[in-house]
């Protein structure tokens, strides 16, 4: 099984062309974020996070077996708490996206959305690092997110590693497995889509391998839809040649192609769910 836990939707895709992608692609679970980075969709426009976390919700009606929408919503806006809420009464939502930009994840505005979604119980996948599209990383530093131990239920995801910060994302996920955590049981994951550059990503994911273990990364695409499902493919087939070179046992790459998403998403076929 192959889990793509972190696929962007932009508002224009359809549920069939979905899983047309991922069937082409050989994913069978695949996390949806809302839209947040195409137009009409905009961080700073409220109503349209609004508008995009309904329009994932239909687009994953009927198909929540494969399907499972993360809701956007930013903490600048007051009413960022109760749009969670809104968002999670929705069909086929189940988590969360936060991209700190504007905002520190330590700041109070950011401990009310994750007040929120420990209540609801919905995990988070973070944006860490630094962005490609120039906006300023210096509010997604790994060591940041420490501030989520403040609310002990949360199960979250830090995007991308952390680059060009990946020593410290490995720090802040070494955490737990020094107090004698199960790696299984961490409350931070670390998702390996897009971040580092080629010329890094071998010695990333053999660093991350060593000090977290595969039970602590997971695999994501990060692919923007509609797109064929090669584009996907393209991203699994990268990994699997990354982990050829690593020489990565069998059951370290199906945790990180499925087990550790499956525990993070509370699928009941998941180890220890």
């Amino acid at each position: 099984m192959i889990i793509d836990a972190h696929l962007h939707t932009s508002g224009r895709e359809d549920a069939d062309g979905v899983l047309r992608s991922l069937d082409e692609a050989g994913v069978d679970i695949a996390v949806l974020l809302a839209p947040f980075l195409t137009e009409p969709y905009s961080l700073a426009d409220r109503e349209s996070l609004r508008a995009g976390n309904r329009h994932l919700s239909r687009l994953i009606a009927g198909h929540i077996d494969r399907l499972f929408g993360f809701a956007v919503v930013n903490p600048l806006h007051a009413e960022a708490a109760r749009d969670l809420e809104e968002a999670a009464s929705l069909p086929g939502i189940c988590g969360l996206k936060l991209v700190p930009t504007g905002w520190y994840p330590y700041d109070d505005c950011a401990h009310r959305v994750y007040e929120a979604a420990e209540r609801l119980g919905l995990p988070i996948l973070f944006h860490s690092g630094i962005f490609i599209d120039g906006r300023s990383g210096r509010f997604c530093r790994p060591s940041f997110y420490e501030a989520v131990r403040d609310h002990p239920r949360l199960r979250v995801t830090l995007a991308h590693l952390g680059w060009p910060w990946c020593d410290e994302a490995n720090a802040v996920g070494l955490i737990d497995r020094i107090n004698g955590v199960d790696p299984a049981e961490s409350q931070f994951r670390f998702d390996i889509s897009f971040g580092p550059p080629p010329v890094y990503r071998e010695s990333v994911l053999r660093l991350a391998f060593d000090v977290l273990g595969s039970q602590q990364l997971q695999f994501g695409s990060d692919r923007f839809l509609p797109c064929p499902g090669a584009h996907i493919r393209a991203a699994i087939d990268e990994v699997a040649e990354l982990l050829d070179r690593l020489e990565i046992a069998p059951d370290d790459r199906w945790e990180l192609m499925s087990g550790t998403a499956a525990r993070w998403l509370r699928l009941p076929e998941a180890a220890g769910v």
